[in-house]
């Protein structure tokens, strides 16, 4: 969409008016980073997107932000030339570049020793990505694709996926790319969550229901599959304003109730949580509080995604994440993971 330049008198949107007609006049918008973050823990959202605190970047979540570029410009290569050699090649200009773009990031190693363990374990999930399928057999349609769509309730979804495949026929794959190691079966659903919030997005924008979900884990080289249906992203949407209901009712009510799981080991902000003794700062003037809009990407330092197990030695005991599948309160709407269970699934991916 391109927007037209008005005249240069005129106003623009919002001014002249207070906090209240400008928060009327904010989209409303949640991304899966954001859902996730309130279903594993209210204060942790609030302290993302009501509070903005700050959050130092942690070595797991930059090698995560590392390995996911390595692939986007494996992609950029002939197909012939994407080879293990080559992704490894690839390490360390792209260390180089997110370096320099963030400088704060070289503080992460007390000496070149670390960072160079740090880059090999990189190295070793790419290899293991090969073990996983061959990019020199693939073309994917889109790669860190910004996808939005706004459902019938108002609610603005948008989020980035990091590879979408389409067939010659046009189905369509969602990839997504995790260095965590895979859940235990019974958080499999709850690990979709994302997915089935990708898979909702491109339904509602372009009225088709992706044939395939895949999660891939490259910290433990495994494979999540699943093929969604109308009824079970139906059961997606359902949730999801159910969520969005339960965010705005915490606003409103300045009510962020913080929820203890083993993650919390993960969160910049244990030190100032009621859970643990500390004290969270003053909330805003409620009228000066934005409605929580979507994040463009993952904030570095973010722990796994609820229902995603850490790579070994990372973080907390793999498979106990928080109950991130569970509705916001009793009597909402069913949850995502409602749907048929989630495992590999039968069909083959799309052709490609």
């Amino acid at each position: 969409m391109v927007t037209q330049p008005g005249p240069a008198d005129q106003p623009a949107p919002g001014a002249g008016t207070g906090p209240a007609e400008q928060d009327a006049l904010r989209p409303r918008s949640l991304s899966p980073s954001r859902a996730g973050d309130f279903l594993s823990c209210p204060l942790l959202y609030r302290f993302r997107v009501v509070d903005r605190l700050p959050e130092p970047p942690s070595p797991a979540a930059v090698r995560g932000t590392l390995v996911h570029a390595v692939l986007e410009r494996l992609f950029d290569r002939p197909a012939a030339d994407r080879t293990p050699a080559c992704a490894r090649s690839l390490l360390g200009p792209e260390w180089q570049r997110l370096a320099e773009a963030e400088p704060q990031l070289s503080a992460l190693f007390e000496a070149d020793e670390q960072r160079d363990v740090w880059l090999s374990e990189a190295a070793a999930m790419l290899d293991r990505y090969f073990t996983l399928e061959d990019p020199r057999r693939l073309e994917p349609a889109h790669r860190e694709l910004h996808c939005e769509a706004v459902l019938e309730s108002g609610l603005l979804l948008r989020g980035y996926i990091d590879r979408l495949d389409v067939a010659p026929s046009g189905e369509i794959r969602i990839v997504d790319y995790k260095t965590g190691t895979a859940p235990r079966e019974e958080f499999e659903a709850r690990a979709l969550f994302q997915m089935r919030f990708y898979a909702l997005v491109l339904w509602r924008s372009q009225g088709s229901v992706p044939r395939l979900l895949q999660l891939m884990y490259l910290g433990s080289g495994e494979i999540i599959r699943y093929t969604p249906d109308e009824a079970d992203l139906l059961a997606t949407e359902r949730k999801i304003n159910a969520l969005w209901r339960a965010i705005e009712r915490a606003r409103d009510a300045g009510d962020w109730r913080p929820r203890p799981s083993r993650l919390c080991d993960w969160c910049a902000h244990k030190a100032i949580c009621p859970a643990f003794g500390g004290t969270p700062p003053p909330l805003p003037d409620p009228a000066a509080i934005p409605v929580p809009t979507a994040e463009a990407a993952p904030l570095a330092g973010e722990p796994p995604a609820a229902g995603e197990a850490p790579a070994a030695g990372e973080g907390p005991a793999a498979g106990e994440p928080p109950a991130a599948g569970e509705s916001p309160s009793s009597g909402e709407e069913p949850a995502a993971g409602e749907a048929p269970a989630a495992g590999p699934a039968a069909v083959p991916p799309p052709a490609t």
